[in-house]
């Protein structure tokens, strides 16, 4: 086992990646008293009198569980929650790293719905929020929505509304690079899995002029039979040119192509989009085109990936999201919220707007706190914020 250690990602992983610190000393007996028994009892009685107080005198307030099932992890698909743990650690350490958020991965046993909600809902109480992560769809559309309506801490599920938000961001200054506002644009999504369905919602509720979202069977559309209730939906309220056929088909005439699916689009498809072409190629390790290629027609070009420009990368939005909605113990995250996250986001960017900088680098440090203000801003506003 020790040959592994010769490949930098192996070492850098021996051990974890994380670990747990005190806050306080324990230097003598009077320390002990305080922060164990008997001292701890008065902290427990009075939390019991008043359960608020937890916030108050533990970590829940500024911790998040990182939950997964290991059924959709990165691109490597259902891989187990064991394997899945390297992820979920490295969520944590991006929590911590860019926002100040302690995170606790853990990985369950278990892909039953009924089950994965009642195990994370019976761990609440631990925690100030629950980030779930790479749980394949279409089941984590209903775990997030009943874990939603059974907690009262926030429920986000990164693959989807974290992706989301950075794509919103990048796309209004796409647009307004180009001249044109989301209104203005013909989007077509490929992949209706997790991110593909909740990056169409995003656009469709901030206002993007139409949008197809295709499958593994083409553009969805009222007319297909072989639809689950989630698709169903997409198709009632996407698609209003009424296109069908393959997205490469659809992607004629288009102004935006998000490519979130691993598939592949062949050079000739994004040569028949709109001029001022927007693409997305957002499929890791390897874009669904290659972004060389894309550039020779496309005039704004991003990836999933950290060596091109315009890196589309949830880390720019889910730990601001968190502190900012654990700052103000919101009850939940709401749509406003991640519109407000997004519209933070594209704002870093200002003046230095070109066809190579659309979205901000997870390591310029303007990032966090203007999402973090830009979340707990919204959260009072929308009523949802205890504090």
């Amino acid at each position: 086992m020790e040959s592994l250690d010769l490949d930098p990602a192996f070492a850098l992983h021996r051990g974890g990646k994380l670990e747990v610190r005190s806050t306080v000393p324990v230097r003598d007996a009077d320390d002990l008293s305080l922060a164990y028994t008997p001292g701890v009892a008065r902290v427990c009685t009075a939390i019991a009198d008043n359960p608020d107080l937890v916030n108050d005198y533990t970590w829940v307030s500024n911790v998040v569980a990182v939950v997964s099932d290991g059924t959709a992890v990165l691109g490597l698909g259902d891989i187990g929650p064991a394997a899945a743990m390297p992820v979920m650690e490295g969520k944590a350490l991006l929590f911590k790293q860019f926002a100040g958020v302690d995170a606790v991965p853990i990985c369950i046993d278990c892909t039953d719905v009924d089950a994965i909600v009642e195990t994370v809902a019976r761990l609440a109480p631990s925690f100030g929020g629950i980030n779930l992560e790479d749980i394949s769809a279409p089941r984590c559309f209903e775990v997030e929505e009943r874990l939603r309506a059974l907690l009262d801490i926030p429920v986000f599920h990164d693959d989807q509304h974290g992706t989301a938000i950075v794509v919103l961001a990048a796309l209004r200054n796409a647009a307004r690079l180009t001249g044109r506002s989301l209104g203005d644009l013909r989007a077509v999504v490929a992949g209706a899995g997790a991110s593909g369905v909740a990056v169409s919602r995003m656009l469709l509720n901030a206002g993007i002029g139409d949008i197809a979202v295709s499958d593994s069977k083409g553009v969805i559309h009222a007319g297909r039979e072989d639809l689950n209730p989630v698709k169903r939906a997409l198709a009632r309220d996407t698609n209003k040119a009424g296109l069908s056929g393959s997205t490469e088909q659809a992607l004629a005439g288009a102004d935006v192509f998000v490519g979130l699916s691993g598939s592949t689009v062949s050079e000739q498809a994004i040569a028949a989009m709109s001029p001022d072409s927007i693409v997305f190629a957002l499929s890791n390790p390897t874009p669904e085109v290659d972004p060389a290629v894309a550039g020779r027609h496309a005039r704004v070009v991003a990836t999933g990936r950290s060596d091109y420009p315009n890196q589309i990368n949830n880390v720019l939005a889910f730990p601001g999201v968190f502190r900012g909605a654990l700052d103000v113990r919101a009850t939940t995250i709401t749509e406003n919220m991640k519109v407000a996250a997004a519209d933070a986001l594209a704002a870093v960017v200002g003046d230095g707007l070109t066809e190579s900088y659309v979205i901000p680098s997870p390591f310029d440090t303007r990032v966090a706190p203007a999402v973090i203000a830009a979340v707990a801003r919204q959260a009072r506003q929308d009523g949802v914020a205890r504090k």
